[in-house]
């Protein structure tokens, strides 16, 4: 990017130009404000350019408050509602990229993400926005008046402004980047913290659940999982470290939320092996079989795995050597089979961050810090964490676009 900046002073400094800063930036830019766009990086956009694969899974056609976690859940309703989904098509479609749906109404780019970030780029041209990247921001100290309210010490000179809008990320994959920078400037200006921890992201398993599986890394199979309130229905994948997959990462965030002391916080994970049928009815059905049980289990489950889940619990001879209540056991054990992980693989593989700056301390219509006048949070930097599935680039647009249409 190149470094324009034609004026010390701005309505509007967004710092960060991920997803929901550019947004922002855009929509302050059309409104007349002028902006300038301040980041660390060199290179644009780079947690766009690298999701969905490199085709970046910009949204989801299902979009609700059920699909985050927040202490405060009814926060992410105004946003989402104003900017939804439709209006995030519709922008993609007026700039011509071609996109296509996966399952479960995620939508992907044909082509690359990176037609997403030149869209962004496009729109703020459109609104004339000033860029400043590189760059490193030493500090912030507030202004004289309400005119200047922030005064940025900068690699690239002062800036001030009067409005200042925080749109940093989180702490997930710092190799590209990521910094704790937005949860130190709302503890510069008293904003409370929700503490951050990775989410969507693998977990590991203790060394005795590790030896029994050690030789499964890489297979995977469909399950149903749950934690607390969370339960999702995708792929589960054994790693060398313990498990990933799509339903792993969902459950992962529920996992972590376990330690702000909610109700519904649980050490344990729950995994259905049997997602699609009674497991009951299914053994009842068999209970004559002379098979072996592994190898009965092994018509629905990967034949190692189910010789491991079997060898475990002392289970591998024939199936008609059970009794009623064995069997009951085996059904309970298959459609409640309880994790208990040791911890994850921490933010290098994380996708997003579970927490951060309270959203009780703002206004969930513009963003705006309650008690700090012109002091905006937008994006990941907030304690809103979606389902992996398009819902954090949704609500990276929903609450860019809501302060961009109040700075």
């Amino acid at each position: 990017m190149s470094q324009l900046h034609r004026n010390t002073r701005y309505d509007v400094i967004v710092l960060g130009a991920g997803a929901a800063g550019m947004m922002c930036a855009a929509q302050a830019g059309q409104r007349g404000r002028k902006v300038l766009i301040i980041d660390h990086a060199s290179k644009l956009a780079e947690k766009i350019r690298i999701s969905g694969g490199g085709r970046c899974n910009f949204t989801n056609l299902e979009v609700g408050i059920g699909n985050y976690l927040s202490r405060n859940p009814q926060f992410c309703r105004s946003a989402l509602s104003r900017y939804t989904p439709g209006h995030f098509i519709e922008l993609v479609q007026r700039h011509g990229i071609a996109w296509h749906e996966r399952e479960h109404g995620q939508l992907f780019c044909d082509d690359s993400a990176q037609d997403i970030i030149d869209m962004l780029r496009h729109e703020c041209q459109d609104g004339q926005v000033d860029w400043a990247m590189p760059c490193t921001l030493n500090g912030i100290t507030p202004g004289p008046d309400e005119v200047s309210r922030f005064h940025l010490d900068t690699s690239h000179g002062p800036f001030s402004c009067t409005r200042l809008v925080v749109a940093t990320g989180g702490l997930s994959i710092p190799k590209i980047g990521a910094s704790p920078l937005g949860y130190r400037i709302a503890e510069q200006f008293g904003l409370a913290m929700v503490a951050p921890r990775p989410a969507l992201v693998p977990l590991t398993l203790p060394p005795e659940e590790l030896t029994l599986y050690k030789e499964l890394s890489g297979m995977a199979f469909d399950a149903l999982a749950g934690c607390g309130s969370g339960q999702f229905r995708e792929n589960l994948l054994f790693t060398h470290r313990g498990l990933s997959g799509p339903v792993i990462l969902q459950v992962s965030s529920y996992w972590q939320a376990r330690e702000y002391g909610d109700e519904d916080g649980s050490a344990q994970i729950t995994v259905n092996l049997f997602p699609a049928e009674n497991v009951r009815d299914w053994l009842g059905e068999r209970a004559r079989s002379k098979s072996l049980l592994p190898n009965l289990l092994s018509e629905r489950l990967p034949r190692r795995f189910a010789q491991a889940f079997c060898d475990q619990r002392g289970w591998s001879r024939p199936t008609n050597q059970f009794n009623q209540k064995e069997l009951d056991a085996i059904a309970g054990a298959l459609a409640g089979w309880q994790i208990s992980p040791n911890g994850t693989l921490g933010y290098a593989k994380a996708e997003v961050t579970l927490g951060g700056v309270d959203t009780r301390a703002l206004s969930s219509r513009t963003m705006e810090a309650n008690k700090v006048p012109g002091l905006h949070f937008v994006g990941e930097v907030m304690d809103v964490t979606g389902h992996l599935g398009g819902y954090n680039f949704q609500w990276a647009w929903a609450s860019g676009h809501a302060a961009g249409q109040a700075v």
